[in-house]
């Protein structure tokens, strides 16, 4: 190495250790930057068996998607095989966004926590009726004619809209537990089926059953009526759990009740079998509860 190259390496040196002892002081006194979060887990939306989990799944999908982008973390869709499996989730506080039925609500809201932001709008409608369905054929003619028949109610007994509202209409008409049979089926639609079938005499059903494309394509719903219906209530809710940022589930509320705005938004509604999403409150379920207690004898 050359006089000139050894004495360029020796300036370099001392400006290096120069720049150094300005820097590592400088270094000691900035605040260490926060390590890269990893990635955040997933958000876990529960659905309840209304319909089969193969259609919830294909009914879902889209709008879990939607989320996800939207949120920018991942959202996981559960569907459950019946509604015990679907209740054990929403009980261990599994599901931190959850779609369920209005018994479902009130209850996990007062012993777990959970918080509803919306309600499903279908058909058009934010609310819907509980009915009892018989066949057009049939020698029933008021609900006192059911007396000593069977009737299947769907989804089992803490279905809201198929069984809790029903059999309001039973026991407002003078009908007791035991004065006639019951029977549940494993969804509500199925319920319609047995009737048509004949395998029931009457079915306890939401006000939306014969409307549904499931029914419709086993069944000619013009030989069905509704026998009974009640007053309107709000619709099946969709809820958070309570332990969720205030900031998240503002954000989940405001993607829900806003896809209609789009044309996106509006083919995830279609494939949820859905008109709208609405903002929903607590009170929005108070004659829920109402009814709840006249029936089942529980307070929420």
């Amino acid at each position: 190495m050359s006089l000139k190259d050894r004495i360029k390496l020796y300036k370099n040196n001392v400006l290096r250790r120069y720049l150094l002892s300005i820097a590592l002081p400088l270094l000691i006194l900035l605040p260490v930057p926060a390590p890269v979060l990893a990635e955040q887990d997933p958000l876990i939306m529960g659905v309840l068996p209304r319909r089969s989990a193969k259609l919830t799944f294909e009914m879902f999908t889209p709008l879990v998607k939607h989320l996800s982008t939207v949120l920018g973390r991942p959202v996981t869709l559960e569907t459950s095989a019946n509604f015990k499996d679907f209740w054990d989730g929403v009980s261990t506080l599994r599901y931190d966004i959850v779609h369920y039925n209005q018994y479902h609500y009130i209850r996990s809201h007062k012993k777990l926590g959970y918080d509803v932001i919306a309600m499903n709008e279908e058909f058009g409608k934010a609310a819907i009726s509980g009915t009892i369905i018989v066949r057009k054929d049939s020698m029933i003619k008021n609900l006192q004619a059911l007396k000593g028949e069977k009737i299947v109610f769907g989804g089992g007994p803490k279905a809201m809209m198929s069984y809790i509202i029903p059999t309001y209409l039973l026991r407002r008409a003078g009908l007791k537990a035991g004065d006639y049979q019951e029977d549940f089926s494993k969804t509500p639609p199925n319920s319609i089926l047995s009737t048509y079938f004949k395998r029931s005499k009457a079915a306890g059903m939401g006000d939306v059953g014969l409307e549904l494309p499931s029914v419709k394509s086993k069944c000619d719903t013009t030989q069905m009526k509704y026998l009974a219906v009640s007053d309107p209530v709000a619709h099946l809710p969709w809820a958070v759990n309570g332990d969720m940022p205030t900031e998240l589930r503002s954000k989940i509320q405001s993607v829900l009740v806003n896809l209609h705005k789009s044309a996106g938004g509006k083919n995830i509604l279609e494939k949820a079998k859905l008109t709208g999403i609405n903002i929903a409150t607590d009170g929005d379920y108070n004659r829920h509860r109402e009814i709840t207690f006249e029936v089942l004898g529980e307070q929420y």
